[in-house]
């Protein structure tokens, strides 16, 4: 046995088998096979059944949507490739523990408890659309766009049983969670291709010119939904898993890479998942909205609802119902796996399995609320915006950190608790585009990339200052 493996046993040993707080040993390291499955089955989940309708409800035209969602879903890959994936095999840390170094133990606990709580509301929305599946055969009345209180008994036991069995799943950790997604994502990539053929079969659409017309120049918005246009969906579709790419959160995923190419596989996510089954699941809602119920319903003045489980079930039946709980849980398992990883950073001592067992409880509770996924749109806005400028950190300081003349890992080697320098870029970006989102109603996604760019800049120029002055001092 050589020195090296008698190390990675060692740390083995010491750490268990998730590494929060080590570098991923070389004997743990995956092929690009197991990203491939579980970014396939993570983006062809229980979410694409609800923003692929909600597109509808923007009024979008067909141009728009089709090459908006390539250019913008292309977006995505690069900077998961380029950006994630490159800084995740060089220190194969987690996010969390990654960030400690630079911002200090302080500072990164209410990051951490942020980004938990976030991925545990994203989770939650996931296990509603799971419900509205489970529940058609208790003949469960399905939440409305509006909705936001639980509607009843029969909805909170279902939505308190998936969650258990998603968070058991999601404690066992990064293998079970990627050996789930490989084992599901095939029958859910059928369901949705299912789903788009057989409503488009329904929609008598026998020519290109026919798919197309399905959205045609686009049209106006349902009630309380805004207008989108193509600059909506591009930015939207990049900036929809800002924080998992840019915002470094699938750090904690690509440390287990052999190869920075692995980014590469996100692909199988944002084409065959999002790009086709955002479409599909467009296709499901068009063929509901010729019904004599959304009829009635629009004439009113209001927008007919989406609840995935009824709409894949009036496509394909049983199976409708099965792709659809399927979906819930291979996107769930991951977002509650990444959120335990944010809570035992703040709880070392803790088991990770007990604190994604915690995660996984959130994210239940935030299920039983059907406005997380009947507002995916904006939510998925909102948390992209609030945490993707702390990637910046990371981005910022790995490329630029040398040309700028500052200490990497600044708080770590300093035994500093938080770095100002930190705290300042985040909460001037953040609190600017905002201002600036709220002020003069503008598009969350829109300032998404302008607040990174700043704060990973500010970052530089603070931690410039900030440095400086340490050193005078001394």
């Amino acid at each position: 046995m050589t020195l090296h493996s008698q190390e990675e046993e060692m740390v083995e040993d010491l750490v268990g088998e998730e590494f929060e707080r080590q570098p991923v040993p070389q004997s743990k390291l995956k092929s690009w096979k197991s990203f491939l499955g579980m970014y396939a089955g993570e983006h062809a989940a229980g979410t694409e059944f609800v923003i692929g309708p909600l597109f509808l409800t923007t009024g979008v035209s067909a141009f728009d949507l089709i090459v908006g969602l390539l250019i913008g879903n292309l977006l995505a890959v690069l900077s998961w490739r380029f950006l994630t994936a490159e800084i995740a095999v060089k220190y194969r840390l987690t996010l969390y523990y990654q960030l400690e170094k630079i911002c200090g133990k302080k500072l990164v606990i209410a990051y951490n408890l942020a980004n938990g709580v976030l991925f545990c509301f994203l989770a939650g929305s996931m296990i509603t659309i799971s419900a509205t599946a489970v529940g058609i055969p208790f003949d469960m009345e399905m939440p409305k766009l509006t909705d936001t209180m639980p509607n009843g008994l029969t909805w909170i036991v279902i939505v308190l049983a998936i969650g258990a069995v998603i968070s058991v799943i999601a404690a066992r950790g990064f293998n079970t969670v990627s050996k789930a997604a490989n084992y599901m994502s095939p029958v859910i990539v059928l369901a949705f291709l299912a789903c788009g053929i057989v409503s488009l079969q329904e929609l008598n659409v026998s020519s290109f010119s026919d798919f197309w017309n399905i959205w045609g120049e686009g049209s106006e918005p349902f009630p309380g939904q805004i207008k989108y246009t193509f600059w909506h969906i591009v930015l939207w579709s990049w900036f929809a898993n800002a924080a998992m790419h840019v915002g470094m959160s699938d750090l904690s995923v690509f440390r287990f890479a052999k190869k920075a190419s692995s980014g590469w596989t996100t692909a199988a996510g944002m084409y065959v998942g999002h790009y086709m089954a955002w479409i599909a699941a467009a296709l499901l809602y068009a063929v509901y909205l010729k019904s004599p119920e959304a009829q009635i319903m629009l004439g009113n003045g209001e927008a007919p609802p989406v609840a995935p489980g009824p709409l894949a079930h009036k496509a394909l039946g049983v199976f409708g119902i099965i792709a659809v709980v399927l979906a819930g849980w291979t996107t769930a398992n991951p977002t509650i796996y990444r959120a335990g990883l944010a809570f035992q950073a703040i709880l070392p001592k803790t088991s990770t399995f007990w604190v994604t067992i915690i995660a996984g409880s959130v994210a239940t509770i935030a299920g039983l609320f059907p406005a997380f996924a009947m507002k995916l749109l904006d939510f998925v806005a909102l948390y992209g915006f609030i945490l993707a400028p702390v990637g910046a950190i990371i981005v910022f300081e790995h490329f630029f950190s040398e040309k700028a003349g500052i200490v990497s890992n600044y708080a770590e080697k300093s035994k500093i608790q938080y770095n100002k320098a930190v705290l300042f870029a985040w909460a001037i970006s953040f609190g600017l585009f905002y201002f600036i989102s709220l002020q003069f109603d503008v598009f969350l996604s829109f300032v998404t990339l302008p607040a990174w760019l700043m704060c990973g800049i500010l970052f530089l120029v603070f931690s410039k200052y900030t440095q400086k002055q340490v050193l005078t001092k001394s």
